[in-house]
């Protein structure tokens, strides 16, 4: 189904999403590696389908070796002038429990050409329609929104988060 803007998301995208949603207790080392903590989605150069942002990914194996801090890498993968929608895969505890939540971001930096802020407005429905059951959106306009996680951790719960990604807030 095209939406306002025409733009159709891409079943690869719908596969991450499902595969990023669904946490296999069972799953094995390898299976875990493979994981996605994050990774950018963005329009295709036809301006027809939202698709995967090639090598713009951070996964679970990754962490502690190339990755150290998942939030920061994250933050330095988004472009500085142009939009992008990412799922976030956020650990993080609370005064009462540790959880993990899949965040929808939609980037949208205040420099992104006019074109672009608009097409990904448009379309930002088509995609959030495919993510069922994410509990936290947050858009984002500009670095400084996202330079610490604080941010973050209060889209997550406010006040009641004390760590993200292990670090203390």
């Amino acid at each position: 189904m095209r939406q306002a803007s025409g733009v159709m998301v891409t079943d690869e995208v719908i596969a991450v999403f499902n595969d990023m949603k669904v946490r296999k207790a069972q799953a094995n080392e390898d299976e875990k590696r493979k994981r996605k903590k994050a990774i950018l989605f963005r329009i295709s150069n036809d301006l027809k389908n939202i698709v995967l942002d090639d090598g713009k990914e951070i996964l679970l194996g990754d962490l502690g070796n190339t990755v150290h801090d998942p939030y920061q890498h994250f933050v330095k993968m988004l472009p500085a002038d142009d939009c992008r929608y990412a799922l976030y895969d956020a650990t993080y505890e609370t005064k009462e429990t540790k959880k993990e939540d899949l965040v929808f971001i939609f980037w949208a930096p205040d420099n992104a050409p006019l074109k672009s802020k608009m097409i990904y407005a448009s379309s930002k429905d088509a995609i959030k329609r495919k993510f069922e059951g994410i509990k936290h959106e947050w858009q984002v306009n500009g670095l400084e929104d996202l330079k610490d996680r604080h941010t973050l951790a209060e889209k997550l719960g406010g006040s009641s988060v004390v760590s993200l990604e292990g670090a203390p807030i």
